[in-house]
């Protein structure tokens, strides 16, 4: 009923949360969507905008991916359904709430092949062990990416995660005066020797950084 009633106009719940203040499941036009009050968070717009990404990305060589910022879990269903992609996937997300909601809402269920975390990114980076192929980093407070996603610290964590052939995945806010910190990321990766292009004005809202190793 909520499906054919969406058509007509947007139905929304709101759930409170420690880190995101208000989130809102909306069915608009059919479709799901988790938002914030001012940014899309799942099922949305920025699904498009990690789909476009992705494109970018040679999925056949990749073997594991980690996405920072699981968010409803769109992306992971963008993975499985629009490239087919059913290799290991980890999943973390400092927030409780917004993982139940990615299970419960979004019907997205852990498998042999989906492992979540609810942990703080910096932390879970701090402690992992493994290589991954692709890195997406999608961490957001509404609209605002942190503060800690674009300090050097971070940045050293990712590049200590990386498998031979690594790949990453950077969605930042367009409107954040974030030009000079994105720029010494880049200049980080490329020292480093990953080739770099900034995909900008997606959607007219964002800005995602692509990077590779160069000897891909």
């Amino acid at each position: 009923m909520k499906r054919l009633l969406s058509y007509l106009y947007p139905i929304t719940k709101k759930i409170k949360s420690k880190y995101s203040d208000t989130l809102e499941i909306t069915w608009y036009n059919g479709k799901k969507h988790l938002n914030t009050k001012n940014a899309n968070y799942s099922y949305g717009s920025l699904q498009h905008i990690l789909k476009i990404g992705l494109k970018q990305i040679q999925l056949k060589t990749v073997e594991n991916i980690l996405v920072l910022g699981l968010g409803g879990g769109s992306v992971i269903e963008t993975l499985r359904k629009d490239f087919n992609y059913k290799k290991q996937i980890y999943g973390v997300d400092i927030d409780p709430v917004i993982i139940d909601l990615a299970k419960e809402e979004f019907s997205l269920k852990t498998d042999q092949n989906l492992k979540i975390f609810c942990q703080d990114a910096v932390d879970f980076l701090d402690e992992n062990k493994l290589n991954y192929d692709l890195i997406i980093i999608d961490i957001f407070i509404d609209t605002e990416v942190p503060n800690f996603v674009l300090e050097e610290h971070f940045w050293t964590a990712i590049l200590k995660t990386a498998s031979a052939k690594h790949q990453i995945i950077f969605n930042a806010a367009l409107h954040q005066n974030n030009d000079q910190k994105l720029a010494s990321i880049i200049s980080i990766l490329n020292q480093n020797k990953y080739k770099t292009e900034t995909l900008n004005k997606l959607n007219g809202t964002n800005t995602l950084l692509i990077a590779q190793r160069n000897h891909l």
